[in-house]
């Protein structure tokens, strides 16, 4: 018998953390505007909405339909969009870039952000960021 086995189990019988969350994005599915400015129509998956409390962090996907867009707006946090499929344009404090799949946008608190749909694809996005304490 390995040693691990024993120490994992010693480790969760003395953790303070919380069981961990499990959530299936079609239970958390739902059609909707898009945030900050209802610039067309978006599929969101609040998947951090369906943590049970306390939580220190937001873990959203987001596929933004033909057309969309999350419109500009100032955050208080550092944020990421990372591109799971489909191409967008995002901004940050004026400066625009283009983004395809496999690419994120790091996002610094403060600066003034949004993204836009492009292409004849939907965008579909990651989005994570902290929580306010």
């Amino acid at each position: 018998m390995t040693i691990l086995p024993l120490l994992l189990a010693a480790a969760a019988a003395t953790s303070a953390a919380p069981p961990m969350a499990v959530i299936d994005e079609k239970d958390v599915a739902r059609e909707e505007a898009t945030p900050h400015g209802k610039i067309g129509m978006s599929t969101a998956y609040r998947i951090s909405d369906a943590v049970p409390q306390p939580r220190r962090m937001e873990f959203r996907k987001r596929i933004l339909h033909v057309g969309a867009a999350i419109g500009l707006h100032p955050i208080a946090h550092d944020e990421v969009y990372y591109v799971l499929s489909g191409t967008g344009d995002v901004s940050s404090d004026g400066q625009t870039r283009n983004l395809t799949p496999g690419m994120a946008a790091y996002l610094y608190d403060g600066a003034v952000v949004g993204i836009k749909q492009t292409g004849r694809e939907p965008l579909a996005l990651i989005i994570a960021y902290p929580v306010k304490e």
